[in-house]
């Protein structure tokens, strides 16, 4: 059996999401990343900026998120009264559940791989890299300036790593958690996603 779906976790500039996009090439998948954040858009009322800005950040400060509600969500997407973030964590895994039963299809990030725990026939993926190499990653292709590209990448693992404990309720990047580990830099990206897509032709 094929694996249908492919959750992609990753450390930020392991090259993660071109992995994704290259495995899911390769299979005739649709492919899911920030894609997810223009659907959430459109369905919720938030602004695309803000969803941008908080899709993997949680936010303690529950009257903070409140007024965030308030200021970019309309009406009828808050009368729970839940905080913003955690009322886009429900649309954004209820787009991912959708998703996922249109057809076959690599997702990249947003707790994926939690949300579609009961799931059969989910491959799921966790890339990562020393570092040294994800940094100079985020310079060279992701255009961030060499003076505090470190702190920036480690501040986005930060980030991705609360967001994960806060909603999954289990350390981000946990072996444990994942069918498969690769280290990106030690097979290079289009080794990766061909032995994603390998594995996923002989998933389960």
């Amino acid at each position: 059996m094929t694996a249908r779906i492919i959750t992609i976790g990753r450390e930020y500039g392991s090259g993660g999401r071109s992995i994704g996009e290259q495995a899911a090439k390769m299979l005739g998948y649709g492919f899911y990343d920030k894609v997810l954040i223009d659907l959430a858009a459109k369905k919720s009322g938030f602004a695309i900026d803000y969803i941008r800005n908080t899709e993997e950040q949680v936010t303690p400060n529950y009257l903070f998120n409140l007024a965030a509600n308030g200021y970019y969500a309309n009406s009828m997407f808050i009368n729970d009264g839940l905080p913003a973030s955690d009322n886009l964590f429900i649309l954004q895994s209820k787009i991912i559940r959708e998703l996922a039963e249109k057809g076959p299809c690599v997702i990249v990030g947003r707790c994926a791989d939690y949300i579609l725990r009961d799931r059969t026939d989910c491959l799921n993926v966790f890339i990562h890299a020393p570092l040294a190499d994800r940094v100079a990653r985020a310079v060279g292709e992701y255009g961030l300036p060499a003076e505090g590209a470190e702190k920036t990448v480690q501040r986005n693992d930060k980030i991705r790593s609360k967001h994960y404990q806060y909603y999954a309720g289990s350390k981000w990047g946990h072996i444990h958690r994942y069918h498969l580990t690769l280290n990106s830099s030690a097979f290079g990206c289009e080794a990766a996603a061909a032995l994603i897509v390998e594995t996923a032709r002989k998933f389960g």
